[in-house]
């Protein structure tokens, strides 16, 4: 995969990525924050490993999806991650103490 190379990223980073493709509240600039990936790569990182009907499910989903697109969002949301949630480093979530 010419993304994979491209970027450097290891299976555990392609996995990470279509997780949060798939998660409906992460915005697309979240996973370019975090991997430097833009919309049309994860969008092809989910084609290429994903089932046809799964990806064309998926697609149909996140076309023009508020919470995908962060431009479409309201600006009372202005963040990439929940309020309660600690900082994230190496997709690893602190743990609450």
């Amino acid at each position: 995969m010419i993304i994979k190379e491209k970027y450097n990223l290891t299976d555990q980073d392609i996995d990470r990525i279509v997780e949060m493709g798939w998660e409906d509240r992460t915005p697309f600039d979240a996973i370019k924050a975090q991997f430097g990936v833009s919309e049309s790569e994860v969008i092809e990182i989910m084609r290429l490993q994903m089932k046809p009907t799964s990806w064309r499910r998926w697609r149909e989903r996140v076309q023009g999806r508020k919470t995908k697109h962060t431009n479409l969002r309201g600006e009372e949301v202005n963040r990439f991650k929940c309020s309660r949630q600690r900082g994230v480093s190496m997709n690893k979530v602190s743990k609450r103490k």
